[in-house]
């Protein structure tokens, strides 16, 4: 019954999900004509019946229905409960004990039943299995710091710091090939604006994941009484998360540059505000490269690696950089002691003061080498935007995502990528696509963006 039902729709790699806090069936005409195509609904035993109605006519109009569960319950009988509701599974959003998903499966009475699990960055499993989907409840909301003078506020690289999960989502996209749910939510007590809300589903976006849209309660029940400001708003939010969907070949890009990060989990990877963060914000292309994965076709195309997982390396792994010093290219090694891994908890987000100290100083020695060396591409004007530069698996086209968090729009933004290109497209929400001029300088290859509002990509061949 389940897997015929799934057959209707979409694959589980490209369901789009937000949560639902409604099932009044008039809700789900929101969903025309956006790319949401998964609802998340809290299930209660109370209200079955009417999240059963609900997701049946979701289903109707090519619509998958979750039911979601919270550590606390007797997820055994919830789950016979859900799966007797007909919904398209369930996702467990907490951190459960081990082996729950494989009872859910079983009370579900359905070996293929999907289920979902959004867990603690520290307990994802990351390269592990074949689930379709990985996800974790924990993340900063980006955007800009602002301090309560109402001035930016400095992070460790000397510009305005941008708080962003785009760092942690190229860690674990390095470990597999994954579909990422990113599902924190937003501030509580604050009414978020509309145009937070693009840049939070862009921050997510331009690292290869998809955040699970959480609207606000005040968001939420405007928009579900049809408050005429709040639909243009939905509208937008659509527009947006249209902008990244209608281009599913983007996530099939590898990350582009000559720079690489072999960093592991215990070493921070899976922490916001760290190494890779602080070279975002600096515009500079890399590629983090988990020690498991580490191989001379991962370092492939890298002048410069760093390596921060000295004592975690084996002699295979340390003989892969011998081979690539020995081809001429550079490995900057953090030195012994940096990290203190007691610190590094499972429930962190973020790094601590200690922490962020210690590997900003690897960020300065890798700034050092760096100088004003392009690794890939440089980009001007850009301080209060975030980049990610991808390359298509063949190599013939480059991909530039742009994010900008400031709140107003930025103008003359210029990109200088290495190598010979000949065309530039650029890509916009408002889906006006147009050609760039591409121009030569000492570097390669120059382009010019007239002006970026929330977010933009530029494509070159």
């Amino acid at each position: 019954m389940f897997l015929a039902l799934l057959l209707t729709l979409a694959a589980p790699a490209d369901w789009v999900p937000a949560r639902w806090k409604s099932t009044e069936l008039p809700t789900l005409e929101l969903t025309a004509g956006t790319p949401v195509n998964c609802l998340l609904l809290d299930w209660t035993s109370e209200a079955s019946e009417k999240i059963a109605t609900f997701a049946a006519k979701a289903n109707e109009k090519g619509i998958v229905s979750l039911a979601v569960l919270r550590p606390g319950g007797d997820t055994a009988k919830q789950a016979r409960e859900i799966f007797l509701a007909k919904l398209n599974g369930v996702v467990l959003e907490g951190d459960f004990p081990e082996g729950t998903a494989g009872r859910v499966r079983d009370a579900m009475a359905d070996s293929k039943s999907l289920v979902v699990e959004i867990t603690s960055r520290g307990r994802m499993k990351l390269g592990e299995g074949t689930a379709p989907i990985i996800g974790t409840y924990q993340g900063v909301w980006p955007g800009i710091q602002v301090q309560e003078d109402g001035h930016s506020k400095a992070g460790p690289t000397g510009g305005a710091w941008i708080d962003t999960n785009s760092g942690f989502i190229r860690s674990v996209r390095s470990y597999g090939e994954a579909a990422i749910w990113l599902g924190n939510l937003p501030p509580p007590g604050e009414a978020v604006t509309s145009e937070r809300y693009l840049q939070v589903l862009s921050d997510a976006a331009i690292a290869g994941a998809r955040w699970i849209l959480a609207l606000d309660d005040g968001f939420s029940a405007r928009l579900y009484s049809r408050d005429p400001k709040t639909l243009e708003a939905w509208k937008d939010i659509a527009r947006h998360l249209k902008f990244y969907e209608q281009h599913p070949e983007w996530r099939s890009f590898k990350p582009h540059g000559k720079l690489a990060i072999v960093q592991d989990t215990s070493s921070g990877a899976l922490l916001s505000g760290g190494i890779l963060d602080m070279i975002a914000v600096k515009h500079t292309p890399v590629r983090p490269v988990p020690p498991q994965r580490l191989s001379p076709e991962a370092l492939k195309g890298a002048s410069l690696a760093v390596n921060l997982d000295i004592d975690a390396l084996d002699a295979r792994q340390k003989e892969v950089l011998r081979d690539f010093t020995r081809a001429g290219n550079t490995v900057l090694t953090a030195p012994k002691g940096w990290k203190d891994k007691s610190s590094i908890g499972a429930g962190a987000v973020s790094l601590e003061k200690a922490e962020l100290e210690r590997i900003y100083e690897v960020f300065k020695e890798v700034s050092g080498l760096i100088g004003r060396n392009n690794l890939g591409a440089r980009l001007f004007n850009v301080s209060t935007m975030l980049s990610n530069l991808m390359s298509s698996a063949d190599g013939k086209q480059v991909l530039a995502h742009l994010v900008n968090y400031s709140g107003f729009p930025v103008e003359n933004v210029s990109v200088h990528f290495l190598g010979d290109f000949k065309r530039a497209r650029l890509f916009t929400p408002d889906g006006r696509e147009r050609d760039l001029e591409v121009y030569k300088h000492e570097e390669g290859t120059g382009v010019d963006i007239d002006l970026v509002s929330v977010c933009a990509s530029l494509r070159l061949e």
